[in-house]
């Protein structure tokens, strides 16, 4: 099982696979033939309020890691399409934050591997 993640505005590659667009708002500037995605999951991205609360801060992202995997119990049928999608293939998770450390895309590929 592959899982890459990338952010949205890098030119897609053969390599990507699958690629899963998993923000909550559509990438600004950006069409949706330059983006290539494949499926849009903005279901499984974190609540507005957990997005604007964390802002991308680097000193929240424990709390913002906390947090966001609490909302993912609840989001149990996204994580089974995202389940699902790993095991036909390579999956590449596509988020639009600048910060390529710290983005829910991170934790959703760390949850993925955990299971």
């Amino acid at each position: 099982m592959r899982i890459a993640i990338k952010r949205v505005y890098q030119e897609p590659d053969s390599t990507d696979g699958f690629r899963i667009l998993v923000d909550r708002l559509w990438p600004r500037g950006l069409s949706k033939e330059r983006a290539k995605v494949d499926l849009w999951l903005k279901d499984i991205a974190p609540s507005t309020e957990l997005r604007k609360w964390f802002h991308h801060d680097p000193a929240k992202w424990t709390d913002f890691q906390k947090r966001y995997r609490q909302e993912l119990k609840s989001k149990s049928s996204e994580l089974e399409t995202l389940k699902k999608k790993t095991h036909e293939g390579p999956v590449t998770l596509l988020y639009g934050a600048k910060d390529e450390a710290h983005n829910e895309a991170v934790v959703l590929q760390a949850v993925l591997r955990s299971k």
